[in-house]
């Protein structure tokens, strides 16, 4: 499908969702998902044929006691559930004690569903059912490893909030499943129903699954010393200012020799690499986020001019500012002057 549309026009039909449960799930990844899916009656234009049919199902049809003491009752036993549109796989602390006929389950019906995501650790159960093998795959940035050790013919990937491998996609840690699910409302009904569903639930409007889990100010270590965390602070709120080496240096009574080696050693990045990752996120959301011309967009960011911005874009993501703002930003009308 194309992830672009019109508001109120539903490109499918009405997809039917079954969500997958067991003692010691994850709520929210669960919650998250549904919540989008739901939701997207309300923006599909179609009342009498909701976009989503949602159920819920459990081993043996049992309630499940999830991560957190929540308690869920699901509509039906897994053995009774017909082949869904979509088969949602939560993760939590349970996935390494699920019952052996969840997995058997997966192993033999997933590969008839037209669309498998997974959420978190739920990748585990896909790659314990054999459905990763040979595929790329994500899960939360704390389990990567184990996930490849553990599946060696799994490829996982550490970096994307999720990843899309054929009919097969798997997300990062928990609100990266909203993310998912967003990406794929986009597919079914376009880019202005997922925009106002994003809009509704308070969340970034289609994160791209290749954006990293951590945003710079999470990836990067914050500073030990009082005066450098200070910096990376104002240097997150400024990021049309001055922010080279003997600047940042000042503002941390430092010389540039010093501040740039107390900076590499607590932060775990150069002061330059730092900033140019800062302007350069500052730059993805503006554009994602705003109308404003990317002439102001680039200056705001502390490139001084769309030259300088078109670079950064193109040596960090392989795209330039016009079509990263094309693919990701808002629904189209008409952007501000610069």
């Amino acid at each position: 499908m194309s992830p672009s549309g019109d508001a109120g026009v539903a490109r499918v039909g009405t997809q039917s969702v079954l969500v997958v449960l067991f003692d010691g799930v994850q709520p929210l990844d669960v919650a998250g998902p549904v919540d989008v899916f739901s939701v997207a009656a309300r923006f599909t234009g179609s009342v009498d044929t909701p976009p989503y049919v949602i159920r819920t199902a459990s081993v043996g049809g049992e309630a499940v006691r999830a991560a957190g003491g929540l308690r869920l009752v699901p509509d039906l036993d897994l053995a009774d559930a017909e082949d869904p549109d979509l088969l949602l796989v939560p993760g939590g602390p349970g996935v390494g004690d699920v019952d052996e006929r969840l997995v058997a389950w997966l192993r033999e019906r997933a590969p008839r569903v037209r669309r498998v995501m997974s959420v978190c650790t739920g990748a585990y159960l896909l790659a314990e059912a054999g459905l990763l093998d040979g595929r790329r795959a994500t899960t939360h940035w704390e389990s990567c490893d184990y996930l490849a050790s553990r599946f060696p013919r799994v490829e996982v990937d550490p970096v994307p909030i999720f990843v899309r491998d054929g009919p097969i996609s798997t997300s990062a840690g928990v609100t990266a499943g909203v993310d998912l699910a967003i990406a794929l409302v986009e597919e079914d009904f376009g880019r202005a129903v997922a925009h106002e569903i994003a809009r509704l639930l308070v969340v970034y409007l289609r994160r791209p699954g290749n954006q990293a889990q951590f945003s710079v100010q999470l990836s990067a270590q914050v500073a030990r010393s009082d005066p450098l965390r200070e910096v990376q602070y104002w240097a997150a709120a400024n990021p049309a200012s001055d922010l080279s080496v003997p600047a940042l240096a000042g503002r941390a009574g430092l010389s540039p020799r010093q501040f740039a080696r107390a900076f590499t050693e607590q932060v775990g990045t150069t002061p330059g690499r730092y900033v140019d990752l800062l302007r350069l996120e500052t730059a993805q959301r503006l554009l994602t986020d705003t109308r404003d011309g990317v002439t102001r967009i680039a200056r705001a960011c502390g490139y001084g001019t769309p030259e300088a911005m078109r670079l950064a874009f193109l040596r960090e993501l392989d795209v330039s500012p016009t079509e990263y703002r094309r693919t990701f930003g808002k629904p189209s009308t008409p952007h501000s002057a610069p």
